[in-house]
This record gives structure tokens, C-alpha cells and sequence, in this order.
């Protein structure tokens, strides 16, 4: 009994839709396959996986910095959202990571779609040891300044692990908020569990914002997060600040600054 021959368009189909390491194997299978149509598919299917090994070993990458930063111990990645916002809170979100399972895909929270860091954060949930969130409400930031707001939040945020660290990950300058704190510019982009605390302080406050646009229309929060865009600047000007405000990050928008 004759086999009848895969078509090239069944080919094509199936190398289009196979899983990373399916599609590696039939990238080898095929590679010779004089149909133009496979050719094709096949070249489509090899920057597929060039892709993904290249995004894999980036992810890697920031796991090996995060233990050799940070050693054999509890690591507890740090991160903001939120310092440069008009109004609503600074958040900050602390995160222990296992060695495994590796999350794919994180990285710094500014560098992914909202889609994506919702999905990521719910994988952190699921996966990481311990996670820490604080907040530090507009007011207490108008009367101690960011600085000490900033600091205040990250000593909370690592408290609220329930774990005590061995090595403290930061985003960014030394904060002097463990002894055994170290810091690293763009830490989001480069230590996993940096990264992992970036989009949970992220998907947090985003959320924190969105409930807020309920409770003070009309100022563009849901839409903004309570940053300086046009819409938001514009309805301080006209409408005044809300208790949600920084008046101290608002002076130069408005003469007078009436409050809800």
C-alpha cells in the first residue's frame, strides 16, 4: 500500500503551528526540501527559534546575574512604579523567586504590554516564594518628600515578604534600607527578581488607578495612571486637585489649588 506524499502546504501548516521544539526539529527535517513554499516556511519557522533561544538566554542571563550578585541565599528583588506621577500612590513591590520553575518573558515592567504583564504577574503569583507590596499615599509623600517616601515603602515592601534576606536587589541607586542591600542601574532589565517586583508593583498600582477613575471622573486616571498626560493636566487646571494629588508635584499647573 503506497503512502500518499505530505504536500507542501501540509508541510507548511504544520512546521506554522508547531510548538519551539517541535518546530526545531522539523526545521532540520525540512531544511532541504526543494519546494518553494516549504523553503519558505522553513526559513519563517528558523528566525522563529532564533528568536526564542535568543530571548531564553536573555532571560537566563538574568537569573545567573541575580545569583551571582546575590548568592546561594534569599534573594529579594526590589523595585518602584509610580515616583513620578502627579497623583495616587509611590508603590513598591518586593519578590523571592525559586531557581525554579524560570519565568519566560520578564523584564523590566516600562518594556512589556499591559496584556503581557497581567499574564506575567499572575505566573509570579503562582510561582514566587514570597511577594511584598506597599504603598505610600500621596499626602505622607507631600510631607516627607519622595526620598524618605521611597525608603519607607521598600522597608515595608521587604517586610511584607515575611522573609528575612539574605541580599536585597535593588532597582536603580543605593537606597540604605537593608545592610544586606545592593543596587544595580537598570536592575529591571537585568536581575530576575528585580524584574518580577517591577511588573507586580506595576499591575498593582495600574489596577490601584483604575478604581480610582471611578471614584474622581473626569481627571483621565484610568488612562493616564495618574502621570502628567494632557487630559490629566488639563482637568487639574480646570477642575482642582482631588485628595488622590501630589499637591506638591502640582504647583506649576494651577495659581490656586482647591481640594475636593
Amino acid at each position: 500500500m503506497s503512502v500518499r506524499p505530505v504536500t507542501a502546504r501540509e508541510v507548511t501548516a504544520t512546521i506554522a503551528s508547531a510548538p519551539l521544539e517541535e518546530a526545531r526539529a522539523l526545521v532540520g527535517r525540512y531544511a532541504e526540501d526543494p519546494r518553494k513554499q516549504v523553503r519558505h516556511a522553513v526559513e519563517v519557522a528558523r528566525r522563529r527559534v532564533e528568536r526564542e533561544d535568543a530571548e531564553r538566554e536573555r532571560v537566563r542571563g538574568m537569573y545567573a546575574l541575580q545569583h551571582e550578585l546575590g548568592g546561594d541565599g534569599v534573594i529579594v528583588g526590589v523595585d518602584e512604579v509610580g515616583r513620578g506621577s502627579l497623583a495616587g500612590p509611590l508603590t513598591v513591590g518586593a519578590v523571592v523567586l525559586p531557581d525554579d520553575p524560570v519565568i519566560w518573558g520578564i523584564n523590566d515592567s516600562k518594556q512589556l504590554t499591559p496584556a503581557h504583564r497581567e499574564a506575567l504577574a499572575a505566573t509570579i503569583a503562582e510561582v514566587a516564594v514570597a511577594i511584598g507590596i506597599a504603598h505610600v499615599e500621596p499626602a505622607s509623600i507631600d510631607a516627607v518628600g519622595m526620598a524618605s517616601a521611597l525608603r519607607h515603602a521598600m522597608a515595608a515592601a521587604i517586610a511584607d515578604t515575611g522573609v528575612e534576606p539574605d541580599c536585597v536587589l535593588l532597582d536603580g541607586n543605593p537606597m540604605h534600607v537593608h545592610p544586606a542591600e545592593k543596587s544595580l542601574v537598570k536592575g529591571d532589565a537585568r536581575v530576575a527578581a528585580i524584574a518580577c517586583a517591577s511588573i507586580v508593583a506595576k499591575v498593582t498600582r495600574d489596577a490601584l488607578m483604575v478604581a480610582y477613575d471611578e471614584e474622581y471622573p473626569g481627571y483621565h486616571l484610568a488612562e493616564s495612571k495618574g502621570y502628567g498626560s494632557p487630559e490629566h493636566i488639563a482637568a487639574i487646571r480646570a477642575r482642582g486637585l482631588t485628595p488622590l494629588h501630589r499637591v506638591s508635584f502640582c504647583g506649576n499647573f494651577m495659581d490656586t489649588m482647591p481640594l475636593f
